[in-house]
């Protein structure tokens, strides 16, 4: 049997599961594509769409290719997940996430539940929390972003926005966090507000409740909450450029760090807490399985970028900037693997076993165990418990800083106390 006759017989299978399929003879699908993997229940796969991959899940309720063709590659799709127009690849959706026509959606991303984005959306190793929504003509990869309490208070990124996430020294060590996962998780935090037709120059720190007007390219931290935030273009000039020279190499450092423990603290909670409401659904343990190995692909991520940086930088050059700056980049090549195995090992901490013990106490007690959707368990969750809940994951964040800032203490990283 050739490709075709294959991809044919896919069809058909899902045909007669009950999948709608208004067009047959315009799809695609892999022979590699396991249709058990595909529900029946309520998914419509619309005209010139195509499915490849094994890993691929598409779940109860899910609309593909209503404003255009649409591809699918080993992505794990939750339930009411509309995708309606353009390439999506190794990536995670959650319930109810939907994107417009050409989007363009890579590896290492993770959708979750009722984020969205409008038309001609580019994402890369990006972590969107529930309720996000992106306007059109974005290019928003290497970037976490949190805030909002709900589909009508959410956090918004405004048309024709970039996160500039590549270095004229051609680093991606870019990763911005808008929010933070501590805080960002428990659904209770004031929504970010990016205006249209502005950028940021990755890695970028931001608080929740900021809200930065249009047209503003921001170039540096702004982690206090509720501020606007007006970050004007710079002057006019000129001055030599001195390729790797990285004068802001703490600061750039800092911000992967502080990403990396973030990134560790969303796995924790993920195993933690939303496993079992992923088991509750059909296909869970899969989009589960899928969204760990995107977390696991997005420290993979960071890690090697932080490394080609390193080796550039203590590289030798004719211009090289004064003594210790040279030290400091030598410091950071020569503890590279070090710095590695710590953001790459399991957390040893008793203080974080008590935090997380205690926040489980009182998630359980406050209705962790009933049959609820895992967005009205969050949100009603008791201001205390909630609370708790951040203790956990933020110490997880500062375990994992402070290991890093010892192994790197030449190059004084953070405050340890």
């Amino acid at each position: 049997m050739d490709f075709k006759a294959k991809s044919h017989e896919k069809i058909k299978q899902l045909i007669e599961k009950g999948v709608d399929i208004p067009t047959p003879g315009t799809l695609d699908i892999g022979n590699e594509v396991n249709v058990d993997q595909i529900s029946e229940k309520g998914v419509t796969i619309y005209p010139g769409c195509r499915i490849y991959g094994g890993k691929t899940v598409i779940s109860p309720g899910c609309k593909l290719g209503y404003e255009g063709p649409a591809t699918i590659e080993d992505c794990q799709l939750g339930s009411k997940v509309e995708l309606k127009g353009g390439f999506f690849s190794k990536s995670v959706f959650l319930e109810k996430a939907n994107m417009g026509l050409g989007a363009h959606v890579r590896e290492g991303c993770i959708l979750e539940e009722e984020t969205g984005g409008a038309h001609s959306v580019g994402l890369k190793q990006t972590i969107l929390f529930p309720f996000v929504t992106l306007g059109s003509l974005i290019n928003f990869c290497d970037c976490l972003m949190a805030g909002g309490t709900s589909r009508k208070n959410h956090s918004e990124v405004g048309s024709s926005y970039i996160h500039f996430n590549f270095t004229p020294d051609a680093d991606k060590t870019t990763p911005s966090l808008l929010g933070d996962v501590p805080r960002g998780v428990m659904l209770n935090q004031p929504p970010i507000f990016l205006g249209g037709q502005g950028g940021m120059i990755g890695p970028v720190r931001l608080g929740y409740g900021n809200v930065v007007a249009a047209g503003s390219i921001l170039r540096r931290d702004y982690p206090q909450d509720n501020q606007l935030i007006f970050d004007m273009p710079q002057s006019r000039g000129a001055r030599p450029f001195i390729p790797a020279a990285y004068p802001n190499l703490r600061r750039i450092l800092e911000n992967n760090i502080l990403y990396l423990a973030n990134l560790k603290a969303l796995e924790a909670w993920y195993t933690q807490v939303r496993k079992p409401f992923f088991e509750a659904q059909e296909f869970g343990s899969l989009i589960y399985d899928g969204a760990i190995e995107q977390l696991s692909l997005a420290r993979k991520e960071r890690i090697k970028r932080l490394k080609i940086m390193a080796e550039k930088a203590a590289a030798p050059s004719r211009n090289q900037p004064k003594p210790d700056a040279i030290g400091e980049k030598q410091a950071l090549y020569q503890n590279m693997e070090a710095m590695e195995a710590v953001l790459s090992d399991k957390i040893r901490s008793d203080t974080t076993e008590r935090a997380r013990e205690v926040f489980l106490q009182g998630f359980l007690q406050g209705g962790g165990n009933d049959p609820r959707p895992y967005l009205e368990t969050i949100r009603e969750l008791q201001p205390d418990v909630s609370a708790k809940g951040v203790k956990w994951l933020q110490s997880i964040v500062d375990y994992y800083c402070q290991k890093t800032a010892s192994v790197l203490s030449s190059l004084r990283l953070f405050k340890i106390s």
